[in-house]
């Protein structure tokens, strides 16, 4: 019996599906439009199409061989609409259409955009607040640090906070910074800032008392206390979420921890009883089964506490194994994640740059540049030696996350992006976006302004239709749009299109710069891999800016993101913040011990026996006096005088190799140990990637069309599914497949390598 395992990745626009055979390793991916107003819906649909086509009812292409029937001639630039996106029988979406079989799939992967989402649009409502007796005013205070961009702060303008103060309430109590209580903890003033929140109806609540990662039992005890006296609220708190110190940034992850809470429970739970709903469905009917030994997932989380959903409804039909793809380039359980929504907030840009990781491993590239391109923005990170780059400085919009995630750079620079002129007569690209509806004029759809497709298609650089001819463009509506910007900044058509994805690409290659330069990499030293819909379109013009050495396309690159959750091991991270600068062996190990029993536990819901755990040691180190940390892996094993100097001494160099400076051999600067970490890992088995047969002779290309690279002149158009391995095209060319377009211009070449990536470089 076949047992299948799928990836869906949620975006904005398309929701991308991959389904591996565990038993052959095929790979089968597909695509369905998103469906914003209930996101199962289109989660479901695009569940129901990939089961369809793996089981060969369907007419996408299969990547590995990619020997599938049927044309791709389509391009995906991003933007999006709102039309079906697949072939053959099996294309329909919306009411009416069949649920899916789920008869043997052994796990289903998620990757969402939904928390994500409600913070970058600022949907945070009815959210309360409590802190220390003392500290009600700590977001006004805030960082006196301004954002980039702003280098007087005379004109920037504090934005409002994430809790207003009239929504923040104040308990007395009192801990230093080692724990020790200086004054007891306020019962009644808890109970009576509880029956507040509650007349008001402000049900999301979030908990931050001074120097509670150092003894979380004041802020367990105001749990008690809400849950007995508002029993309706969803609480967070912030030993559960972020124990570590810093008290602005650990209370503003707190508060999105609780403001995302809600939404992401309704959500999980939306899916996974429409997920019971179509096994049901099947065992009901004769035609299905109850599939998947999995792990109990349990109840709980590493997070301690909280309540949720009930752990069969989070686990899925009949135990199916139902995971979500968190920030920090690891899986949890459903029934995990909603206690802990906020790590799910770079859900699908994470997938995507471990997806990508893979691809590039397997193909001898281990350290790269990831470059996910979509309709409204475009996703970069780094991978050193496989592993993407992690940071626990990141933001998501406008709001402060301090947990581990991977280190994302964002631009709003997609197929989307609009073209505009500002009020001192410049053309500008983006970050505002023509988004799915209307969406870009050659979309037909009402849209009124040029965005970077549109200018693609004026140029010829993609086809007059996408997704293999499903949808048409209206390349007469984006030759208007571009004539009128031309003559607005007095260029020829030509040039004025150009000039538009000259700027989308210098956008994208400063978003770039900002992942490499300023975190001490050379960007000459990394291959970058390109994928979404639009990440390979302007991948020749990023080789000449940046210098990069060669550009790596996948297949299938607007499903890389969905392939990535399938490559994806179990992990949550705790952290204790420990400052110190004289580090008691003996005490650091009682932390990670600690730290690696609530990992242990949580390995153990997740189903992995303890064979299986991998606990990944780290600590946060700095020079005595400095006020941010530095990151470096902490060895395994027993702690001893060889295991503090080989973490100083990975500290030095790492130290060195960010900043340009190091105080190894100079007594005067001692260093300080701030936090020690433990990831708890279990791994999985990743899908193996297939070799693509050799060919002989040269590639015949499939037709020609005009195209505008530095002149209008005719180019060979490929189709990528008929280029086997060793093929070489040489441009002015375009390659195009059922889901993107790699637009090759002149003196560059294409290689198809083993696995059936192709890698653009400078013509030699």
């Amino acid at each position: 019996m076949r047992s299948v395992r799928i990836g869906v990745d949620t975006g904005g626009t398309f929701t991308d599906v991959v389904a591996v055979d565990e038993q052959t390793g095929e790979i089968t991916t597909t695509k369905t439009p998103s469906t914003p107003a209930n996101p199962a819906d289109g989660f479901m649909e695009g569940v129901r199409k990939v089961l369809l086509k793996a089981a060969g009812a369907g007419h996408d292409t299969k990547t590995g061989s990619e020997t599938g029937a049927g044309t791709e001639t389509g391009s995906e630039t991003g933007a999006g609409t709102g039309t079906r996106t697949g072939t053959g029988p099996d294309a329909e979406t919306g009411a009416g259409a069949a649920g899916p079989d789920l008869t043997g799939v052994s796990a289903v992967v998620h990757g969402t955009t939904v928390a994500t989402n409600q913070l970058l649009e600022d949907r945070i409502a009815d959210l309360g607040f409590v802190t220390t007796e003392g500290f009600e005013f700590i977001l006004e205070i805030a960082r006196q640090s301004v954002p980039d961009g702003y280098g007087n702060s005379y004109f920037w303008v504090k934005p409002p906070r994430i809790v207003p103060v009239h929504r923040v309430r104040t308990v007395g109590g009192r801990l230093d910074h080692t724990g020790a209580e200086v004054r007891p903890f306020d019962e009644e003033q808890a109970a009576e800032t509880a029956r507040w929140f509650r007349d008001r109806g402000i049900t999301a609540i979030g908990v931050c008392f001074l120097h509670s990662y150092a003894d979380p039992s004041h802020e367990r005890r105001m749990r008690e206390v809400l849950e007995r006296e508002h029993p309706d609220a969803v609480v967070s708190i912030s030993s559960d979420v972020l124990r570590e110190y810093r008290e602005y940034e650990r209370s503003v992850t707190t508060l999105v921890d609780a403001a995302v809470k809600p939404t992401m429970r309704r959500y999980i739970a939306n899916l996974a009883e429409r997920l019971e709903e179509a096994s049901r469905s099947r065992r009901t009917t004769g035609n299905g089964s109850e599939n998947g030994s999995g792990g109990e997932n349990g109840t709980g989380s590493g997070n301690e506490g909280g309540s949720g959903l009930a752990d069969g409804r989070a686990r899925g039909p009949g135990g199916l194994p139902f995971s979500i793809m968190k920030s920090n380039g690891g899986v949890l359980s459903a029934a995990e994640v909603v206690h802990q929504p906020i790590t799910t907030v770079l859900s699908g840009p994470a997938a995507g740059a471990l997806g990508a990781a893979l691809i590039a491993g397997t193909a001898g590239h281990p350290s790269v540049i990831t470059l996910d391109g979509g309709g409204t923005s475009t996703d970069v990170a780094v991978v050193v030696d496989g592993e993407p780059s992690l940071t626990t400085e990141g933001n998501v919009g406008r709001y402060p996350c301090k947990i581990p995630m991977i280190d994302i750079v964002t631009v709003g620079a997609g197929g989307g992006s609009v073209a505009w002129i500002s009020p001192e007569g410049t053309l500008k690209v983006g970050p505002r976006s023509a988004g799915a509806d209307p969406g870009p004029l050659c979309y037909g759809r009402g849209g009124t302004e040029v965005t970077v497709t549109d200018a693609h298609v004026f140029l010829g650089r993609v086809p007059p239709h996408l997704l293999g001819g499903e949808i048409p463009l209206d390349a007469d509506a984006a030759r208007k749009g571009i004539e009128e910007l031309a003559g607005r900044v007095g260029l020829t058509p030509e040039r004025a299109a150009a000039g538009v994805l000259e700027i989308s690409a210098f956008n994208q290659s400063n978003a770039i710069r900002q992942i490499t330069v300023k975190r001490g990499l050379d960007v000459r030293d990394f291959p970058m891999v390109a994928f979404g819909g639009s990440g390979p379109l302007l991948v020749c013009r990023l080789i000449d800016i940046l210098g990069l050495p060669s550009v790596i396309v996948p297949p299938d690159p607007g499903n890389v993101s969905a392939f990535g959750l399938l490559t994806v091991d179990v992990k949550n991270d705790y952290v204790r913040t420990f400052v110190t600068r004289d580090l008691s062996l003996e005490r650091a190990a009682e932390i990670f011990g600690e730290l690696e029993g609530r990992a242990a536990s949580a390995l153990d819901r997740e189903g992995f026996p303890a064979a299986q755990h991998v606990h990944a040691r780290s600590a946060d180190l700095r020079y005595y006096g400095q006020a941010y940390e530095v990151r470096v892996p902490a060895p395994a094993g027993p702690l001893d005088e060889a295991w503090r100097a080989e973490v100083l001494e990975r500290f030095h160099t790492e130290h060195r190799k960010l900043y340009g400076y190091g105080y190894r051999d100079d007594p005067r600067h001692g260093v300080e140990w701030v936090n020690l970490r433990v990831s708890g890992i279990g791994p999985i088995t990743r899908p193996v990637l297939g070799r693509r047969p050799a060919g002989t002779g040269r590639p015949e290309p499939a037709t020609s069309r005009e195209v505008f690279y530095d002149e209008w002149g005719p180019a060979p158009v490929h189709r990528r599914s008929g280029l086997p391995a060793g093929a070489e095209i040489a441009g002015p060319a375009v390659v195009e497949e059922y889901g993107s377009t790699l637009p090759l211009h002149p003196g560059f070449t294409a290689t198809v390598d083993a696995f059936g990536n192709l890698e653009v470089r400078r013509a030699r």
